[in-house]
């Protein structure tokens, strides 16, 4: 068996798949996603298909794992490395998931298919990743340990309402330049605020955030 081309005569790589695949997920969710409707949209024969990957699942695996790098572990090493200090490095994240919320399609359809059993321990891994990672600013930042769990939990859910917002309702997203960074510093305050006192006890003393 040889691998099949594509009609430019261009021999199909494994990366051809995987982003036909993604882009199938991104159009139709992922139950769209079979060899022969992929063959069709690469201009190619099954056989090529064979070459590189197993059967469906296994191209399937390799689309969620193409799609976790560059939406996940790529972005939090990206910032990771910069060189700034964890303020800055919270800002610069929270401006690049923004931009991933409202053009990152895959993700919502496969938040769709999240009880699939080659799906759900994916997004479990890149939620968890994310919060994690998140989490690790807020420390550096010199919030205790469960506060700034909660914070990241907070940003998580508010990246996931930005996203539903940008497919469902993009007219409530604030537009324009100007209006992008207000929202974007009004975000960032509210999640870097460090409260005085979150409560008082019994005695009428004033406990530290834990």
């Amino acid at each position: 068996m040889t691998p099949g081309k594509a009609s430019a005569g261009r021999r199909l790589s494994p990366q051809d798949w995987i982003g036909a695949a993604l882009t199938l997920i991104a159009e139709s969710g992922l139950a769209a996603v079979a060899v022969e409707p992929l063959a069709v949209r690469l201009d190619a024969s099954k056989g090529s298909f064979y070459w590189h990957f197993a059967n469906r699942d296994a191209l399937i695996e390799a689309a969620l794992a193409d799609w976790e790098r560059r939406y996940t572990a790529e972005v939090t090493a990206e910032n990771a490395a910069s060189a700034s200090t964890p303020a800055a490095r919270l800002r610069q994240l929270i401006e690049r998931v923004t931009t991933i919320a409202e053009t990152d399609s895959v993700a919502a359809a496969l938040a769709a298919s999240a009880r699939h059993p080659l799906v759900a321990p994916v997004l479990n891994r890149v939620t968890a990743h994310r919060i994690g990672y998140t989490a690790g600013l807020f420390r550096e930042l010199g919030f205790p340990p469960r506060q700034a769990r909660h914070r990241a939990l907070l940003a998580y859910s508010a990246y996931l309402g930005h996203a539903e917002l940008a497919r469902s309702a993009p007219g409530a997203l604030p537009g324009g330049k100007a209006a992008r960074r207000a929202y974007l510093d009004h975000v960032l305050a509210v999640l870097a605020e460090k409260p005085p006192f979150v409560r008082k006890t019994g005695s009428g003393s004033v406990s530290s955030p834990r």
